[in-house]
Parts: structure tokens; C-alpha cells; sequence
């Protein structure tokens, strides 16, 4: 245990003295075979509040850890085919091919790529592709409070909730701090899964009785009062509606840009090769 706090001692003071960052790695602390762990190469790994005794075997934990996977690889290079080591070689120079280019073409079209996305022009793909949107689940635009049973105002939010008007903005603007949890804007699309966590009355097996187009819910249940008003339903797997897809609409035509963009890049870059005579196909 001293050893290795005598280590961790060098470790810390090594990386607090900025003189040893422009010296060569001479201080090595372990070895094997041919290859060395130098000071530097833990100089960050022990926290800044751990104890004398807890460094130390991290520190002696991390060696360790190291010198295994040291001594695994000589004896998998040693007892490996030559075939299948340069099959993994194969792999591992496509994969470094792959990461670049991939981190790349990322950078590029991360600069170039216009992401705005005019509303005719989602219109105009939504129309042109609607029929390769189907729903995945039911879809509800409804408005809903969930209001104590004993509020002394029920029956005034109650009636501005069933003769609801834009026009209350400033009522309800006053009232919602007094509910449990509310949505008023029934021109947005959920899903049925949110339907059952905001009003769990509503369940799978009793759920066509309340979702129908147009239908009005009051409900009381474990000291809540319910207040729904259904305004549309679109069941599963049908074309789902455009306020719906927006979001997905815009992705959707990014990634086509994206796509269009890159072709045309290793086109551009494959043709400035030929001209500049980089890049040539021998008969």
C-alpha cells in the first residue's frame, strides 16, 4: 500500500507541476513486455476528493486493468490465424474509413443544410405522401380539467369550461392555478396513452365509451371532478392528420436535403479528382 501511495503521490504532483508537461515520458511505473504505463498516462484518473488509501487502489486497480489487457492482446496476436487477424485488420481500417468520413459529411451538411421549411411545402409533401402516413396508435384532440371535488368555484369553471370561448383567456389565465392538471387547446393531437395518464377513469376496456367526436365527460373519482370535452377521434392505422405530422413532415424533408446534399458532394469531389487528375480508371 505504500508503493502505490508513493505513486499517486508523484501522480498528483505531476499533474500540478506545470514544468513535467513539456518533459518526455521517463517516468514509468509499470511494464510489460515492451510497452510502459508512465506517470502521465494516470495523472487524471483519481478523483480530486478521494482518499490517500482510495487512490491508491484506483490507481493500483487502473495498472492493473492495463497490464491484462496488455498481456490478452500480445497472446491473442500470438495465438490468432493469420487469416482472421487480417480479417480484424480489414474491419478495423474500414471502421477508422467509416468514422471519418461519417464525422466528416456530418460537418459539411451541418454548415450547408437549410433547415427552415416553408408550410407550402410541408403541405405540398404531405399531400403528395399522405398515404404512407398511417397512424400507430388512436389519435384524440380533446380539452379536459381535473378540478377537486370541493372547490367553492365548480360550478362557475364548470360552466365556462362547456361554453368555452377564446375570449375567457383571461378567466382561465386566473383559474388554472386552481387545478390539478388541464389542457385547453383541443386543436392539438395525442395520443391514447396520454389520454389514460391524464385521466385514468378512461381505461383500454371502457375506452369507447368515452372517446367518440363530440361527446361531453363529467366524471367523479377519488375526489377529482373530471371535466372532458371530446372534440375529434382518428383511429389506428388511418392517415394521420397534417397538424399531426408537422414535426415529422419537416425532419423527414431535412433528412431528404441532407441525402441530396452528400450525393452531390462526393459527386462534386469525385469530378474536381478526375479533372485534377487524382482520380483515374485504367482501361
Amino acid at each position: 500500500m505504500i508503493k502505490w501511495t508513493i505513486v499517486l503521490a508523484l501522480a498528483t504532483s505531476f499533474t500540478a507541476c506545470s514544468y513535467f508537461k513539456s518533459e518526455s515520458k521517463t517516468s514509468a511505473i509499470a511494464k510489460v513486455n515492451s510497452d510502459y504505463l508512465y506517470l502521465e498516462d494516470i495523472a487524471s484518473i483519481v478523483p480530486a476528493d478521494a482518499s490517500k488509501e482510495d487512490s491508491a487502489i484506483i490507481v493500483r486497480h487502473y495498472i492493473d486493468r492495463w497490464a491484462a489487457k496488455k498481456l490478452l492482446i500480445d497472446v491473442a496476436e500470438r495465438n490468432l490465424s493469420d487469416n482472421k487477424k487480417a480479417a480484424f485488420d480489414t474491419l478495423i481500417q474500414q471502421y477508422k474509413i467509416d468514422l471519418y468520413t461519417k464525422a466528416y459529411l456530418e460537418e459539411v451538411v451541418k454548415r450547408t443544410t437549410d433547415t427552415v421549411v416553408a408550410l407550402a411545402e410541408l403541405k405540398d409533401y404531405y399531400k403528395q405522401n399522405k398515404d404512407n402516413f398511417k397512424t400507430n396508435a388512436t389519435l384524440v384532440r380533446l380539452r379536459y380539467i381535473d378540478i377537486n371535488k370541493d372547490n367553492p368555484r365548480y360550478e362557475t369553471i364548470k360552466s365556462k369550461f362547456f361554453d368555452f370561448r377564446k375570449s375567457d383567456k383571461k378567466f382561465w389565465d386566473t383559474y388554472t392555478l386552481q387545478l390539478n392538471s388541464f389542457a385547453l387547446n383541443d386543436s392539438v393531437w395525442v395520443e391514447m396513452s396520454q389520454v389514460y395518464a391524464k385521466l385514468p377513469f378512461i381505461t383500454p376496456d371502457n375506452r369507447d365509451q368515452y372517446i367518440i367526436p363530440g361527446k361531453t365527460i363529467q366524471k367523479t373519482e377519488g375526489g377529482h371532478n373530471y371535466l372532458v370535452k371530446i372534440s375529434n377521434v382518428i383511429d389506428k392505422n388511418q392517415i394521420a392528420p397534417f397538424d399531426y405530422l408537422k414535426p415529422t413532415l419537416k425532419e423527414v424533408i431535412i433528412n431528404k436535403r441532407k441525402l441530396e446534399l452528400i450525393k452531390n458532394f462526393e459527386k462534386e469531389i469525385t469530378n474536381d479528382a478526375i479533372k485534377d487528375k487524382k482520380y483515374e480508371v485504367y482501361p
